[in-house]
């Protein structure tokens, strides 16, 4: 088969590209320019050293269009965005699925780790072996049509043993480092960005849970709900964010530890199962964020693309704008937008 894999130089889409070379399979690297921080040179040294073809796809347009406007509006009314998820649904692998399928190709490939499994309801998005880099939750909002011609090579592989198999067979740098942070904030200064982009966030007050000031706030963007650390204000015990309401520029602050059991979700995306009727619950572990435990919890449609989630037990951490997505053992239900009705 002829695939376009994405290489952007690293450990995983070099060892990915190799994998199919492998099999057998004509590779065509494809490294995205989504921003100014995209580093183009690793993908070329990776592309020479396997001997492959290598495209740049312009995605700079569509990158500020769609990634970086939700990253900012979504900051701005006091959610907490995860702008990869985006990425991968409206510019990562849309741009590499067009120019496969207007440029002759068979398929597409990435250094993921999770797999493409077939359910009920057509391909659908599935755990890798290697639970503990797989990447389900930041693949669930790919469309059918993406799915249908993806291959994830690294389905079945440890991540700390492919390092070693691309070490030894010389397509990376021993000491070759991976990015931990937001691609096109490589300072990791999200406040900075965002008052760069929108203009300076005023002041305002944290107020308890009856309403009384207790403090002054930086901006409601230093902030999202649950956190704890970097607060800037002493109340001589542990506080945490429990609201932040960008309309009247309060945060309210709460003594007592996050426990949410229940909340909603929107902008649903379905993989392993068909869209919920109004009305229809389905029993299913859910992950309210990348690193979180599945919890076992009931998912209800209560219709306009929207569902209600009750978790079995109460859960720390669950910020509106983060996502929620919905397995079934291995394989990816559905996923939404989480949204706290207060």
């Amino acid at each position: 088969m002829k695939i376009l894999l994405g290489l952007s130089g690293g450990v995983d889409s070099s060892y990915a590209a190799l994998k199919l070379l492998d099999g057998g399979n004509e590779v065509v690297g494809a490294v995205l320019r989504m921003h100014e921080y995209t580093d183009t040179k690793a993908a070329e040294i990776a592309a020479e050293r396997l001997g492959i073809k290598l495209v740049t796809l312009d995605c700079t347009a569509a990158f500020d269009e769609t990634v970086r406007s939700y990253f900012e509006s979504e900051y701005a009314l006091g959610r907490t965005p995860n702008p990869c998820i985006v990425c991968n649904q409206t510019v990562k692998f849309k741009f590499l699925a067009d120019y496969a399928l207007k440029n002759g190709f068979d398929g597409i490939a990435t250094g993921h780790y999770a797999r493409i499994v077939e359910a009920p309801n057509g391909p659908a998005v599935a755990r890798a072996a290697d639970a503990t880099k797989d990447q389900t939750y930041m693949l669930y909002r790919l469309p059918k049509e993406v799915l249908q011609i993806l291959h994830l090579p690294l389905a079945d592989e440890i991540k700390a043993e492919v390092k070693q198999k691309a070490q030894a067979r010389g397509i990376v740098e021993p000491n070759i480092k991976e990015s931990q942070e937001i691609c096109f904030i490589p300072d990791n200064d999200y406040r900075a960005y965002l008052e760069q982009r929108l203009g300076k966030f005023s002041e305002g007050s944290f107020i308890d849970k009856n309403g009384k000031i207790i403090g002054k706030h930086r901006g409601i963007i230093s902030y999202t709900v649950g956190q704890r650390k970097g607060l800037g204000i002493s109340l001589g015990q542990r506080a945490f964010v429990s609201r932040i309401d960008p309309k009247s520029n309060l945060i309210t602050l709460s003594t007592e530890a996050p426990a949410v059991k229940s909340f909603t979700a929107s902008d649903l995306v379905f993989s392993g199962l068909a869209p919920l009727s109004l009305g229809q619950s389905v029993r299913a572990n859910v992950k309210i964020r990348y690193g979180a435990k599945p919890t076992p919890a009931t998912v209800t449609s209560i219709g306009e693309g929207r569902v209600s989630v009750e978790m079995d037990t109460p859960a720390g951490l669950v910020a509106p704008g983060q996502s929620v997505v919905a397995y079934e053992g291995d394989t990816v239900l559905f996923g939404g937008f989480i949204d706290l009705d207060f």
